[in-house]
């Protein structure tokens, strides 16, 4: 289900798939599922996923963009908890996530400011591999 709301929002990346071959994000659900059959897994399982990753993209992405209602939005206080959990919540409401989040702990609030290398997990000391 991750994986086909991913390869929606993602749909143009490149994905490589275990070094044989590259595919396009948008076809990646569709790959793995023909992968895990070769290789002996359940294809009812698999199928599933897809169908209830396709069921949530469409009510939370695709139906509202057309002008219908955001038939599974997320709770308020769902939004107020994360805006309280430092590092998470300035996603939740922040600049980068659609705006504020209406009635929520942190709407209206300044939010402090973000550090220059916003984005990366990791800053300490890198080294070369040869």
């Amino acid at each position: 289900m991750l994986l086909y709301v991913w390869s929606r929002e993602f749909a143009n990346s490149r994905v490589n798939i275990m070094g044989l071959f590259t595919v396009q994000g948008f076809y990646l659900p569709w790959v793995m599922l023909m992968l895990n059959v070769i290789f002996g897994s359940a294809l009812l399982t698999d199928l599933m996923g897809i169908v209830v990753g396709h069921v949530y993209y469409f009510l939370t992405v695709l139906h509202p963009r057309s002008g219908g209602r955001n038939l599974l939005r997320t709770p308020l206080w769902v939004h107020r908890i994360a805006s309280r959990i430092p590092n998470i919540g300035a996603g939740v409401g922040g600049a980068g996530a659609g705006g504020p989040v209406v009635g929520g702990a942190g709407a209206g609030a300044p939010r402090p400011a973000q550090p220059a290398n916003r984005g990366t997990a990791f800053t300490g000391r890198s080294y070369r591999l040869q």
